[in-house]
């Protein structure tokens, strides 16, 4: 005997919405399972006399979804091994927003079992009626469910399905208020053309309040027209920056080559270290946005030139993540920070081009400051044994070169001092500190205990020029 099961759509509303062809179906058949009886061809034909199996219990047994869709899937393979021949109707479409369906039809090969889709009509025609709308334009069908911000285009018509519990409705408003205006108006229809259709349009932030919501309900999205609403958006933020450098843009933008832009992308930088240092996260937020800006210009240059485009920086950076980081998308492991730099480092000597460098300094970049490439160079040098192992060859160094450049005359004091601000640098690096952070810091401690002085001498009318040196440097103590 062949086992086999055939589901049906039951349609998006009442008894009118059906096909002849699945009411026949359901007519003959002697036993019929559904996925919920809360439906309203369902409790039509219940009040015709005509008994169901629904799978209504399942879902009061788990706490997530994906458990109910495979305890509903497994248990209508069991049914057909005993049976031979089940019906199993859902509400819309079977293959539309019905997850059980997509699991019957993976497994069937592996059960043995046949699994074939007999049809029945979307909800989705149904909306796109009541709504006025033509899908063409751009619309996305997306579940209530496991909905994510990433997924949603806000130029596109947004039908979110599933929305059949005020907690569904709450995650849903709260990921599309990060999309969308709290005010945003949406659309709460359920029952799509049957006799119980109900259309409500709410402000987004009233989704989980103000409507009744079943198993029927879908909210609809309108697309995002208004410009300004379009602000957070990244690929209207891209149109931007190629229009700027488009005909009729801006002549500034268009006359900027990557070289041109080189400076820009440091002084943006630095201004961010500036936001970090002052705990100014509004300022940190805008800096960063400057530091995305030089990213898009210097993408929107290569595709105006012909050369890449800003997918191919996206593509290399996210290729580049995955293969670095194996102990997050791959078997290796990593038990701290320190394991995760060596896997790097192991991993970025082996790809094309790093391995044929003539010195392994070769990978410090040329453009930053000195200290750091300092850094940079020892840090290099000691993977390699090319390091003291103890702390105080590295301090009697310092002392050497200090001797070195009280006795040194002329040029050659400028190379002493060199000399000597290496050897200091290998000892913050012995320490595991950031020269180049450690000195921004005792910067930052200068000009705030300098800048007392100016404000002390400020309160009593006075000048530099009135005071001694004894008396800022009392004021200095004053300001530790």
């Amino acid at each position: 005997m062949t086992k086999k099961i055939t589901i049906i759509g039951l349609g998006a509303g009442d008894l009118d919405q059906m096909t002849l062809g699945i009411y026949r179906m359901l007519e003959s058949a002697e036993k019929v399972y559904v996925r919920t009886i809360h439906h309203p061809a369902v409790e039509e034909l219940m009040k015709q006399g005509k008994q169901f199996v629904a799978f209504d219990e399942i879902y009061e047994k788990h706490d997530q979804f994906e458990p109910v869709y495979e305890e509903i899937a497994e248990t209508l393979f069991e049914k057909a091994e005993v049976e031979g021949h089940v019906l199993y109707a859902v509400p819309g479409h079977p293959l539309v927003a019905e997850q059980a369906v997509q699991i019957l039809l993976h497994k069937s090969e592996s059960k043995a079992i046949e699994v074939s889709v007999a049809g029945g009509k979307s909800f989705l025609d149904e909306m796109y009626t009541t709504l006025k709308i033509d899908p063409i334009e751009g619309c996305q069908i997306l579940d209530g469910t496991s909905l994510r911000k990433d997924e949603v285009q806000v130029r596109h018509h947004l039908v979110i399905v599933q929305v059949y519990d005020n907690f569904i409705a709450s995650e849903v408003k709260l990921t599309l208020m990060e999309k969308y205006p709290d005010d945003y108006e949406v659309t709460v229809v359920t029952a799509a053309g049957s006799a119980e259709e109900s259309i409500k349009r709410v402000p987004l932030y009233e989704l989980d309040q103000s409507v009744t919501l079943n198993n029927l309900t879908a909210v609809y999205v309108p697309p995002v027209k208004e410009e300004e609403l379009l602000y957070r958006d990244f690929a209207f933020l891209k149109s931007v920056i190629a229009r700027l450098r488009g005909p009729g843009g801006c002549p500034w933008d268009q006359k900027q080559t990557h070289v041109t832009l080189k400076k820009y992308l440091i002084e943006e930088a630095y201004e961010v270290l500036d936001a970090i240092d002052e705990e100014d996260d509004d300022a940190l937020a805008e800096e960063l946005g400057d530091v995305l800006l030089q990213v898009l210009l210097h993408a929107q240059i290569g595709e105006d030139e012909g050369f890449f485009v800003l997918e191919d920086v996206i593509e290399t950076l996210t290729e580049k993540m995955i293969r670095r980081h194996p102990h997050v998308f791959s078997d290796v492991s990593a038990d701290d920070a320190d394991e995760v730099v060596a896997n790097w480092d192991a991993i970025k000597s082996q790809e094309a081009g790093k391995e044929d460098r003539d010195s392994l300094l070769d990978g410090v970049p040329k453009g930053i400051p000195a200290i750091q490439k300092a850094f940079l160079f020892q840090k290099k040098a000691a993977k390699v044994g090319f390091d003291w192992k103890e702390v105080e060859p590295v301090i009697d160094k310092i002392l050497e070169e200090l001797n070195e450049f009280q006795e040194a005359e002329g040029d050659d004091q400028q190379i002493e001092l060199g000399d000597l601000l290496f050897s200091v640098v290998n000892l913050a690096r012995f320490y595991k500190i950031d020269p180049e952070e450690a000195l921004n810091e005792t910067n930052r401690k200068f000009k705030k205990r300098f800048n007392y002085i100016e404000q002390a001498l400020k309160e009593r009318s006075l000048s530099f020029e009135d005071v001694t040196l004894e008396e800022m440097d009392r004021l200095w103590n004053e300001a530790k």
